[in-house]
C-alpha cells in the first residue's frame, strides 16, 4: 500500500520550512484550517498547523485521516522540559503519551482515557525508530549544519536525543510548582506540551501509526531565558525541516 504521510506542527512557524519541501503543492482549506498537499522525495504528504490545544489538534488530526487518507502521522514541534537534565535544543521522541490534565475520578482512575481502559498511548515502533535514526543522522553531522553557527552560539545548543514519555494538557506549564505536581503523579515524563496525547488518541482509535517529535524550548530549571519567538523561527523551524526531510528519506 502506498503511504500518505500526515505532518502536523504545533505552531505555524514550526512547519513553514517543512511546507517548502513539498513539490507539486496544492492547498485545501477545511474548517478554518489550511492543508498543504504535495510530495516530499516522491512520497505523498499533507502538512498542516494543528492549532493550539487538545481539541484543536484533535480536529486537525481527524481531518487529516478522514479527508486525506493519511496512513502515518508525524507530529513535530516544541515542548517544555520536565525531566532534569534536558536542555534547550534537545530532542524528545515519544514512546508513550498521556493527558496530564485528564481526571474523571471516581468513575475511572486519574489519567485513564474514558472507555479505552488505558492511561498511555504508545507510539508506532516503526515510526519512532525511523525518527530516532533521522535525528541521530542529523546530530552526527553537527547541529550547526541545521541552524547555523550563530544560532548554536546564541542558544547554547548542544542537542541530545531522548526517547520517552510526553505529557499533554490544555495548560501552559511555566512554574516549577506545576512541574513538580505533574512529576509527582507521572514521574517518567520527559517533557510537556498541549497537543500530542490528543493526536495520539485520534491515531489509536483510527488505527493510524504515529510518532511525536518535540524540541525542548525551555529547560526544566527555567534558568535559560530564551526568546521563544526567535527560537521558533531560527531553531525549531530548521529542526523541523531537517528532521522531516531525513525521516521521509528513510521511509
Amino acid at each position: 500500500m502506498d503511504r500518505t504521510i500526515g505532518i502536523l506542527g504545533a505552531m505555524a512557524q514550526e512547519i513553514d520550512e517543512v511546507k517548502s519541501l513539498l513539490k507539486d503543492k496544492t492547498i485545501v482549506k477545511i474548517a478554518n484550517r489550511e492543508f498543504v498537499v504535495g510530495k516530499i522525495d516522491g512520497i505523498a504528504c499533507v502538512v498542516a498547523f494543528s492549532k493550539w490545544g487538545k481539541v484543536a489538534a484533535t480536529i486537525t488530526a481527524t481531518l487529516m485521516i478522514q479527508e486525506f487518507g493519511v496512513t502515518d502521522l508525524i507530529f513535530i514541534g516544541t515542548a517544555g522540559a520536565l525531566a532534569d537534565g534536558l536542555k534547550v535544543g534537545d530532542i524528545v521522541i515519544s514512546k508513550r503519551l498521556v493527558q496530564h490534565d485528564l481526571d474523571a475520578r471516581p468513575i475511572i482512575s486519574r489519567f485513564e482515557l474514558p472507555l479505552l481502559n488505558r492511561v498511555y498511548v504508545e507510539s508506532s515502533p516503526e515510526l519512532t525508530e525511523l525518527a530516532g535514526k533521522a535525528v541521530s543522522n542529523l546530530l552526527e553531522k553537527g547541529v550547526e549544519h541545521i541552524v547555523g553557527e550563530a544560532a548554536v552560539k546564541e542558544f547554547g545548543l548542544a542537542p541530545k536525543l531522548y526517547f520517552g514519555d510526553i505529557a499533554s494538557g490544555d495548560q501552559f506549564i511555566s512554574s516549577d510548582a506545576k512541574r513538580q505536581e505533574i512529576l509527582s503523579h507521572l514521574p517518567d515524563i520527559l517533557c510537556v506540551e498541549m497537543e500530542g496525547a490528543a493526536v495520539a488518541q485520534v491515531c489509536l482509535e483510527f488505527g493510524t501509526p504515529f510518532t511525536v517529535i518535540r524540541t525542548i524550548s525551555d529547560s526544566a530549571d527555567h534558568n535559560a531565558r530564551v526568546d521563544f519567538g526567535k527560537f521558533t523561527m531560527e531553531v525549531a523551524n530548521a529542526y523541523s525541516r531537517s528532521i522531516i526531510s531525513e525521516l521521509i528519506r528513510l521511509l
